[in-house]
């Protein structure tokens, strides 16, 4: 699952954008808000890919560049 989430000022406009990749299956999921901050959006990218999940219980793997995610997963914020 490759996430991505930003926002043109901060709080501004910002949107978030999924790529869910499967053997043969793909997946995409984005949406645009009119107020959030760029951590909102990184955050929500990830979850709502989770969510999106048929199969509970499936090994997934994580791609972001935002340090704000990676740290809330690995430092157990989240």
């Amino acid at each position: 699952m490759y996430t991505d989430g930003s926002a043109k000022g901060n709080p501004g406009k910002g949107g978030y954008g999924v790529v869910m990749l499967s053997g043969s299956h793909r997946k995409e999921l984005s949406e645009g808000f009119l107020m959030t901050t760029n951590n909102r959006m990184e955050l929500l990218s990830v979850i709502v890919g989770l969510e999106s999940l048929k199969k509970g219980g499936s090994s997934v793997v994580v791609y972001s560049d935002s340090k704000y995610v990676v740290d809330a997963v690995e430092k157990k914020w989240v």
